[in-house]
């Protein structure tokens, strides 16, 4: 770790130690951004804490399944993972390019939108300083309450420590550790339709985060005449869909959408007011009902929608093959509106058949002669994963449900939990802190030991 103030043990990269007797004063689940910015802002406070992140990849990576060649960020370089917070941060987008020597360079470009590819660069750089705080490899299981012993005749103490129990994904040997606080960030369960749930798993059924390395390993002859099918309507499926066109130029491919038509994504200036860091206090501070309803109008910036100038790009493709034959089924490229996917077939080369619903009319349609080699689903993401994580500690739960405040701490029964002991979730607070939560903001404090994180 730069600076020295984290403690580690002094256990190896990928330790799988049965109890790691370390007693640590945090405990970060997953390490992506969310947790990446987390490691820089405690490290920025220039106070010791003994920290540890645990990642069940066995190295740093963000969502490589969509590191497409040519796609952009879609917000700015500036909500990086400091400068929002702090600007001198040696942490920034900005000096990683004057470290990497492309700052002038990239100046030239005159563009807030780095590619992708090179944004992963940036986090792995900024990860590779925290190389010795991080346990990769480590699928954590769950979190329990450590219940103290209470003295003779004396009510149950308050919980003051938490058991991290995961399990090495290269030699399934278990591990145990405790903290003080925990943040659960382990991001977002591929979600698929669930009309086709009995179908799944599949060799042939692909999630989107997975694409770029699952698709070539089943499609693995690029000038052969594949048929490949892409469900979803928002950037990810757009991304997907015109990347098989040159990943795969003699193969017919086809996008489904329940939309009449792609949409754009609305990312004009007052607008994109909604990932201000204040306007989470204005939405939380409403009733469920209200909020729900300013969650539903902010979608339109997040959710089944597609940059502009790529809807242009596919439109400019769909249109040369009109000019060229305006009989759209001699089309290559196809994009097939108003049409969800309701199942699933398969002909006697296990291909796969589309079972179709009409958005609009209702009508039950097949893929007719089209049986894919491949369908790939840009069908998002379920954040849900923390309920499973925290089944041991539910009993402590206000209410019995998993709620947060608006730090981000899970909301314990009165007593049931000592005030310097707390666990927090990171990116799957929506249905409170609005769509600007999946959007990265970190503030760390120290205040009676709890470590307040906010994104």
């Amino acid at each position: 770790m730069a600076g020295g103030l984290y403690t580690n043990g002094g256990f190896a990269h990928t330790s799988c130690s049965d109890i790691d007797e370390e007693q640590y004063d945090l405990i970060c689940i997953g390490f992506g951004p969310a947790s990446l910015a987390i490691a820089i802002a405690l490290h920025e406070q220039s106070q010791p804490a003994r920290v540890l992140f645990l990642e069940r990849q066995p190295e740093f990576a963000w969502h490589s399944g969509m590191l497409l060649p040519g796609t952009r960020m879609q917000i700015s370089f500036i909500k990086d993972l400091a400068t929002l917070r702090n600007p001198r941060s040696e942490f920034t987008f900005v000096n990683y390019l004057h470290c990497k020597k492309r700052l002038v360079s990239f100046t030239n470009l005159g563009t807030f939108l780095p590619l992708r590819e090179e944004y992963n660069d940036y986090m792995s750089w900024c990860a590779a300083h925290f190389e010795d705080v991080v346990r990769y490899a480590q699928d954590v299981i769950s979190v329990s309450p450590v219940f103290s012993i209470p003295d003779n005749g004396d009510d149950a103490k308050p919980v003051k420590r938490w058991e991290v129990l995961s399990k090495c994904t290269v030699t399934g040997k278990p591990s145990i550790r405790r903290a003080k606080n925990v943040v659960i960030a382990v991001g977002g369960r591929p979600a698929f339709p669930p009309s086709i749930a009995p179908d799944l798993p599949h060799r042939r059924i692909i999630h989107s985060s997975r694409y770029s390395d699952s698709v070539p390993e089943l499609l693995d002859d690029p000038s052969k005449q594949y048929r490949i099918a892409v469900v979803g309507a928002g950037q990810s499926s757009a991304e997907i869909f015109n990347d098989l066109h040159f990943r795969y130029p003699a193969s017919k491919t086809s996008l489904y959408i329940r939309q009449h038509a792609l949409k754009p994504s609305d990312d004009s200036p007052f607008v994109n007011e909604i990932f201000n860091p204040d306007r989470v206090d204005t939405l939380y501070s409403l009733t469920p009902e209200v909020r729900a309803a300013s969650i539903r109008e902010d979608s339109a910036t997040n959710y089944s929608v597609v940059r502009l100038p790529l809807i242009e790009n596919l439109y400019d493709t769909l249109y040369h093959q009109r000019m060229r034959d305006p009989d759209e089924n001699n089309w290559q490229h196809r994009i097939h509106a108003l049409q969800e996917v309701v199942g699933m077939g398969w002909d006697q080369d296990d291909k796969v058949r589309l079972k179709l619903r009409n958005t609009r009319t209702g009508e039950l349609v097949d893929s007719g002669d089209d049986a894919f080699d491949a369908v790939i689903f840009g069908t998002g993401y379920s954040r849900d994963v923390h309920h499973t994580m925290l089944k041991p500690v539910k009993s402590l739960m206000k209410d019995g449900c998993c709620s947060v405040g608006r730090d981000y701490r899970v909301v314990f029964r009165e007593g049931a939990v000592a005030e310097d002991a707390a666990i927090f979730l990171q990116g799957c607070c929506e249905a409170t802190h609005g769509v600007g939560s999946l959007r990265l903001r970190v503030e760390n404090e120290r205040a009676n030991g709890a470590f307040l994180v906010e994104r």
